[in-house]
């Protein structure tokens, strides 16, 4: 079985699609991923090599902390990049092959495969998405696939592709404020699962999002370990 920490570092190339070089595109400077069984990182494209060089290698000489707790590197890492340097992280998890058990019915979630479900929802476009960006999202180009619930005549959840690469996907989960904790957000992303097999699936959030977090533990996903990372 692949060990955690590298399930994170694959995760990291689908979230931030790493140059050639393995490096970020930014606006993060340093990606930290903190697993049981060991820690990876990914440094911005820009930041000096030397630097770069520092930063890694105080990461692989690390130790793993529990989560939800930085690792003692970080604040190294932290000072090397510079005192203003803020800090976010958050869990992240692995989505289990198709069918993704779950435990309510997933009747009547619309699905990118059914061209009739994206007409269904043309004229439904979000205030969260640009008309542009909604248009691409149906019409099978950025974020697709994808899997919603309509309620009330409005999108009321939607589970879409936020990143896609030949190594993995990741979920990007949205549920408009009036339907939540309902259990649209574990169907969507249930189905979601379904319209990639044989695609290595990924969920991550904030550590301060923890409707984010009930749905993963209500889906069974499997927690793979914690992403930190460090903005100049």
């Amino acid at each position: 079985m692949i060990r955690d920490v590298d399930l994170l570092a694959i995760e990291i190339g689908v979230i931030w699609r790493l140059d050639d070089h393995g490096r970020l595109p930014g606006p993060e400077d340093l990606v930290m991923g903190v697993a049981a069984d060991g820690m990876t990182a990914a440094v911005r494209h820009d930041v000096p090599g030397a630097l770069t060089a520092r930063l890694l290698d105080l990461v692989a000489r690390g130790d793993p902390s529990t989560p939800c707790q930085p690792p003692e590197v970080l604040e190294q890492c932290r000072v090397l990049l510079g005192e203003t340097t803020t800090v976010s992280s958050g869990p992240c998890y692995l989505i289990p092959p198709s069918p993704v058990p779950f435990d309510a019915p997933a009747a009547g979630v619309l699905r990118s495969d059914d061209p009739a479900h994206a007409e269904r929802v043309r004229s439904l476009r979000p205030c969260t998405w640009a008309r542009d960006e909604w248009d691409d999202l149906l019409d099978g180009r950025d974020g697709a696939p994808w899997a919603m619930v309509v309620a009330d005549d409005q999108v009321a959840a939607i589970c879409h592709t936020a990143r896609l690469t030949t190594a993995g996907a990741e979920a990007g989960v949205w549920t408009a404020p009036a339907f939540r904790g309902r259990g649209l957000a574990a169907a969507t992303t249930a189905t979601w699962a379904d319209l990639l097999p044989g695609t290595r699936l990924f969920y991550s959030t904030s550590a301060d999002n923890h409707s984010s977090q009930r749905v993963a533990a209500r889906l069974g996903l499997r927690a793979i370990g914690w992403l930190w990372k460090l903005t100049r």
